[in-house]
């Protein structure tokens, strides 16, 4: 075994590409980031240029390497972590995409996804995948493709295409096209994937018009991958990890054991919860999806996403121009009239989990003559903690067990107060990490298990620590009345 103990994560997003390097103990040591431009050739379509993402990626390894002041040998292994369900389909011989991939924010299978769901698909689908039809994940983009781009369907079917997420892109290019595979947690996000057999499922294939040709192999998320290209980093760096991001972030978050639960809040929030070996189908229009694959263990997980988090303080900014910069809403929540009972329901462009209504807009209610910015900042802080509790209500309803801590991620989790005010709706504490960077370290860490940087996840856990926890301090009852204040709201703008 390899004396170096350093690790290398490549964080590939939406809007840009990130590498990192980490210590034996999860401390970051350089990194370097490239932001990715985003092609929007018809309304509800989203595309990325995968020659953009290449070289970037490439860029930001090299970048982070120099900034640490390590070379491709100090790396014992590198991880890879991604955008999840964006679909790349490639030519075998040349390694070349046959079209810009389709990001997973793309609607233009919206058509085929109704069609399936009026045929009655649905529940067939939701059984295996634990997903419910919708152009968010994979099967429908390859569909879109294979019908779309001349000729795609003929050259499918005789073997000479690759489909694949983002990281199995970048393993495919990364091994100089020796390796075509994924992890669990990124073939549990194609709708085409039988998450409690572990296999592609051939009815799946069948409903979608998916040649079986066309797909990966899929591995554990720590598992041998291969190794980079030599000429690429000057040495053969191992690949012994891959993790969609959300589920990497479960893992930098440490949340292995059943009934913990990470929450990210980015621009919309995800959030999921460990169930342990249950995969617990969701009666409350969850997704139940694989937390991660460790040494052919799966362990599942319920995921509920917002569709508005972050994005709704961006409005502050850019829409109402109430604040100039995020920051700026800690000091304006704190000295507002807390007696007022503003709401803020940011439902820009409809409701996520547990709700799934696409046609309610947002609104405020409770305006009075004495409502200002700093009562319109409040409320929009709040609102991200009642989404929260809407979450967690469905989960425990799903049959989650009772949660006990919730450990946050996300640009928005610098604000105290609302880490404050999301403990005091959920009735439990929260914790931040010193690590903000928990998707990286994610990925690094699945990495790390499989090099022996870490043993098992329990030595990940170990080196997991808290840089703030924040109490319940509301009384039930205030904590009660103003949620039910909440889901009126709701209720007035989804009728």
């Amino acid at each position: 075994m390899s004396s170096a103990r350093s690790l290398l994560a490549i964080d590939q997003g939406t809007t840009s590409s990130r590498a990192l390097i980490f210590d034996d103990a999860g401390r970051p040591m350089g990194q370097a980031q490239q932001e990715l431009p985003q092609h929007f050739p018809q309304s509800g379509w989203v595309e990325h240029d995968v020659e953009d993402i290449w070289r970037d990626t490439v860029g930001v390894v090299k970048g982070a390497l120099s900034n640490a002041r390590v070379a491709a040998t100090d790396i014992a292994a590198l991880g890879i972590t991604n955008q999840r369900e964006t679909t790349v389909i490639w030519d075998r011989k040349t390694g070349e995409a046959v079209h810009k991939a389709i990001v997973w924010q793309d609607r233009r299978s919206a058509p085929l996804c109704d069609r399936l769901k009026k045929d009655g698909h649905e529940p067939m689908v939701q059984a295996r995948t634990g997903l419910l039809i919708d152009s968010y994940f994979s099967a429908t983009k390859i569909a879109w493709l294979l019908e779309n781009v001349e000729g795609l369907r003929a050259r499918a079917e005789r073997g000479e295409l690759a489909f694949g997420t983002i990281d199995c892109f970048l393993l495919w290019r990364l091994t100089g096209g020796k390796v075509h595979a994924t992890d669990a947690t990124n073939a549990a996000r194609t709708m085409l994937f039988d998450i409690h057999r572990q296999a592609w499922d051939e009815d799946l294939l069948e409903l979608f018009g998916v040649p079986a040709s066309l797909l990966p192999e899929v591995y554990d998320s720590n598992a041998e991958f291969g190794a980079t290209d030599a000429n690429l980093f000057g040495a053969p760096i191992p690949i012994l990890g891959i993790a969609g991001d959300q589920q990497a972030a479960t893992v930098g978050q440490a949340c292995f054991d059943a009934g913990m639960m990470k929450s990210t809040y980015g621009t919309g929030c995800f959030a999921l919860m460990n169930t342990g070996e249950n995969a617990l189908t969701s009666a409350n229009r969850l997704l139940t999806t694989v937390a991660y694959r460790i040494d052919g263990k799966t362990t599942y997980a319920l995921e509920g996403s917002i569709f508005v988090a972050g994005a709704a303080v961006q409005w502050l900014r850019d829409g109402l121009k109430i604040i100039s910069s995020a920051a700026e809403t800690e000091g304006l929540a704190k000295s507002a009239d807390a007696t007022q009972a503003i709401y803020v329901v940011p439902a820009f462009t409809g409701l996520g989990a547990p709700y799934w209504d696409a046609d309610a807009r947002g609104a405020v209610f409770g305006l009075t003559r004495a409502t200002g910015p700093a009562e319109i900042a409040r409320a929009t802080l709040e609102a991200v903690c009642y989404q929260t509790r809407d979450l967690l209500k469905a989960m425990e309803a799903d049959g989650a067990s009772g949660l006990e801590t919730l450990r946050v991620d996300g640009g928005m989790v610098a604000n105290n107060w609302m880490l404050q005010m999301l403990a005091d709706i959920l009735g439990v504490a929260v914790e931040r990490p010193v690590v903000a960077e928990t998707t990286a370290l994610g990925a690094a860490s699945l990495a790390g298990l499989k090099s022996g940087v870490f043993k098992g996840p329990e030595g990940i856990a170990e080196t997991w620590q808290s840089t703030g926890r924040f109490e319940p301090r509301m009384s039930g009852d205030e904590r009660e009345s103003r949620y039910a204040g909440w889901l009126d709201a709701v209720r007035r703008v989804r009728s």
